[in-house]
């Protein structure tokens, strides 16, 4: 069974920029749902899922009306949303106004390919997190105060939590302990979650809060196993040219979106290194910049191979693949940890984010104050 193909919803009345935009995300295998009024566009959103909100902001006004909408529809607030602006406004007002990734007129066929590449992979991304798998699992939540236990089973189970019946009860709607164990593997995992929504039939979702890297690479495993129609992930190919022990900036035409969760992976000498990272700068069809999550042991431990794997690199740089793992919604006014880190890098991304492309990299060259190429030189020092 093939996965179904993402669903795009278009606003706009240009025909060129449609015509560009049907034969773009055709080739990507992205449905196109067209409106040229706002009003239709919104009442489609409560009552359908899309991956992508792709507005035309030649009227504003309308662009906005429709991204604010997206937010607040249960079914589309997280859906990617690309805002196509004129080639003298700033990125910031498309920003502004919700979207994640922006395109610049005159769309052209070539431009609109390679910017949708991070897009189609953040689409695909996100709809993993989404997918629910029908499945029976007793399960465990335990009160995080050492109180009661409920023992309940699943209705279904995705990446970021599980449906339930019967509902916790309202006194639990606070965090509490989740525990169950993977058909099959027998793994267990146990994290934190909190009751996300419940309905008239006494079911209710609860949402994964602190999954451990590892339990969740299990459940990755086990809902590919049981779903092989699933989205596989789609990388992105960046170039390295700027590293510290807090982070890192890539070049790439099809940047990711600030708050996108990623996983930076390169393989030198034979051996494959990967870190975890938070996109905290990005410039369209210029590039993006990277602090690395060093949260937990696991984390920094795969931080100090990255780095010394990139560092002992003889020769040219290898490739540098990126694939997300989804916005961060709850991170919305959060900045680089630069304060805590004194990572000069990283203040970088910090004070100079508002800079338009061109601005921030010439700061990022006075930054470098050497070729950009991964040296003992590079890594500065904490």
């Amino acid at each position: 069974m093939l996965p179904l193909r993402l669903q795009a919803l278009v606003l706009g009345s240009d025909e060129k920029i449609l015509r560009v935009l049907r034969r773009v995300l055709s080739d990507l295998e992205i449905v196109i749902d067209h409106c040229t009024e706002s009003d239709v566009a919104i009442h489609k959103l409560t009552r359908q899922r899309y991956e992508a909100i792709i507005v035309d902001c030649a009227n504003a006004l309308a662009a906005s009306q429709v991204l604010r909408s997206a937010r607040t529809a249960p079914c589309n607030k997280r859906a990617v949303a690309v805002a196509i602006i004129d080639s003298q406004e700033t990125t910031h007002g498309a920003f502004d106004l919700g979207a994640h990734f922006t395109l610049y007129k005159p769309l052209t066929n070539e431009r609109a390919k390679t910017s949708f590449r991070a897009a189609r992979a953040l689409m695909k991304r996100e709809r993993r997190r989404n997918t629910r798998i029908p499945v029976e699992i007793p399960v465990v939540l335990a009160a995080k105060d050492g109180g009661s236990q409920q023992h309940i089973v699943t209705s279904d189970l995705s990446e970021g939590g599980i449906a339930v019946r019967p509902a916790p009860p309202a006194k639990s709607s606070g965090p509490m302990t989740v525990i169950f164990s993977l058909p099959g593997s027998g793994y267990k995992i146990e994290c934190v979650g909190e009751v996300a929504w419940t309905n008239s039939t006494q079911q209710a979702g609860v949402r994964f809060v602190d999954l451990a890297p590892e339990a969740s690479a299990q459940l990755k495993a086990w809902l590919e196993s049981s779903a092989p129609e699933l989205d596989k992930d789609d990388p992105v190919s960046c170039r390295l040219t700027d590293l510290s022990p807090g982070g890192a900036y890539l070049e790439t035409p099809a940047p990711f979106p600030v708050r996108t969760k990623v996983i930076l992976s390169a393989t030198v000498a034979a051996t494959q290194v990967s870190v975890d990272a938070m996109v905290r700068v990005a410039h369209p069809e210029v590039g993006f910049g990277v602090e690395f999550l060093q949260e937990t042991p696991a984390q920094r431990e795969r931080l100090e191979k990255f780095i010394q794997a990139l560092i002992s690199s003889e020769g040219a740089l290898p490739e540098i693949l990126v694939q997300p793992e989804g916005l961060d919604t709850a991170e919305t006014e959060k900045t680089p940890s630069a304060a805590l880190t004194g990572d000069p890098l990283l203040d970088l991304f910090s004070e100079k984010a508002t800079l338009d492309s061109q601005a921030f990299m010439v700061e990022l060259h006075k930054h470098r104050g050497a070729p950009p190429e991964v040296s003992e030189s590079m890594v500065v020092s904490s």
